[in-house]
């Protein structure tokens, strides 16, 4: 090891141990989570496994879209964590409480909301305590983590913005900290090539936007720990987990190879500038499609035909597409739509998932008490734009802060 210069520190034989404090000093001050050090968690080098045996409980959380309070809520009504009356309850406790349950949330965890960090990290800090219970808590990728990939930002709130700032200065206080111990290699600067100045977009939000570009684009920090690893399309038992829905040139490419794929971009294994695999872009993509999602008068006899291309599988479970009147099952529940627009930005639903059990066979939704339910309804909900989404419009969002929404579409950073 080359000695340190007589300027700089060479944290008395413990580059490791200062390396750990600055991580776990960056991540309690973003999101008030402490994450176990002894081991610390590895960070994934594949995507999670795209097949899964059936577990003895099974449920499915729709999106979640930046709202914290509304997720916990869902959580709770899963089992996934203790009744808010628990005493074994907090509003910061990742105690999971769900046993050898599988749970799975159905993507889109960003945009519309101001806790999307928070969000991203409550969810990972549960779904270790989850592991080590015998259970597993598994989001999947939603159009919305892909479009942040690409540095299209359309649907950022202000809040969001603020939350990626306060994100930027805490991990560049700890790569000052990386950087005073000689004994570390010199980490990584994620804002390198990142531009600074964002024309047609008012100036006081070109920091949350640069402080988005960094930590999401590939290989950025967000996006290599909290979505290289997030499966795109994921079968546990007969069910199959997808945010949009599956076509049959996506069974056909193979499910197992679009996962790898999807996850080798957003690590940055295709370079810092690659473009979004294909299958993830446009109308019919997997994190797109609605044709399964719409309405009562689903194209029934080609859901069924492209389940019957994938071994086992007896249902399709989908967020993306809100569901007004909450979960809702079509073509003899061969088509599930989870997605309820929980967010208060997205519709403010009532929290409700979906529990499969008794050997895959019985299908339950679980919905909020109604002696609950006038907490959400008093609640005034942001606008929704699900329907604006749909033809590619945009009338909310951080598109309401510049003079043209594709300012803001796919924001490319220099490698």
């Amino acid at each position: 090891m080359t000695s340190a210069s007589p300027d700089i520190p060479n944290c008395g034989g413990l580059p490791a141990a200062v390396s750990a404090f600055a991580d776990a000093f960056v991540d309690f001050a973003v999101s008030g989570i402490f994450f176990p050090t002894n081991p610390p968690p590895p960070l994934p080098a594949t995507p999670a496994a795209t097949f899964l045996p059936a577990p003895s409980r099974l449920v499915a959380i729709g999106d979640l879209h930046g709202d914290l309070p509304k997720s916990l809520a869902a959580l709770r009504l899963a089992g996934l964590l203790p009744p808010a009356n628990s005493p074994d309850s907090s509003p910061t406790s990742t105690s999971w409480s769900a046993g050898p349950t599988l749970a799975v949330q159905l993507g889109d965890i960003l945009d519309r909301g101001g806790d999307e960090l928070r969000l991203l990290y409550f969810l990972r800090r549960l779904s270790i305590s989850a592991a080590a219970q015998g259970g597993a808590l598994l989001p999947i990728l939603g159009n919305h983590e892909v479009m942040n990939v690409c540095g299209d930002f359309r649907f950022v709130t202000q809040p969001g913005l603020q939350e990626f700032s306060s994100w930027a200065g805490w991990y560049r206080a700890g790569l000052a900290i990386k950087r005073r111990c000689g004994d570390l290699e010199p980490p990584k600067n994620p804002f390198l090539g990142v531009p600074k100045s964002y024309p047609g977009i008012r100036r006081e939000f070109w920091d949350g936007i640069r402080s988005r570009v960094a930590a999401l684009r590939p290989d950025g920090p967000i996006a290599r720990r909290f979505l290289a690893d997030l499966p795109t399309v994921l079968v546990v038992g007969d069910s199959v987990f997808v945010h949009g829905g599956l076509l049959e040139a996506n069974v056909e490419y193979g499910l197992e190879r679009m996962n790898a794929e999807v996850s080798d971009w957003i690590r940055g294994e295709r370079g810092d500038n690659a473009r979004a695999p294909e299958y993830v872009c446009g109308r019919d993509a997997v994190v797109w499609l609605r044709r399964f999602s719409e309405g009562f008068n689903c194209d029934c006899d080609r859901l069924q035909g492209v389940l019957g291309m994938i071994p086992g599988a007896k249902r399709m479970v989908m967020g993306h597409t809100i569901q007004s009147e909450g979960i809702t099952a079509v073509c003899g529940a061969q088509a599930v739509r989870v997605d309820v627009g929980l967010s208060k930005g997205c519709g403010n639903g009532l929290p409700e998932v979906l529990e499969i059990s008794g050997g895959q066979s019985q299908l339950r939704v679980i919905t909020t008490d109604p002696a609950e339910a006038w907490m959400y309804r008093k609640q005034k909900p942001e606008k929704a734009a699900a329907a604006l989404e749909k033809n590619g419009d945009v009338k909310d969002g951080l598109a309401l802060l510049v003079r043209e929404s594709h300012a803001l579409k796919g924001v490319e950073a220099k490698a």
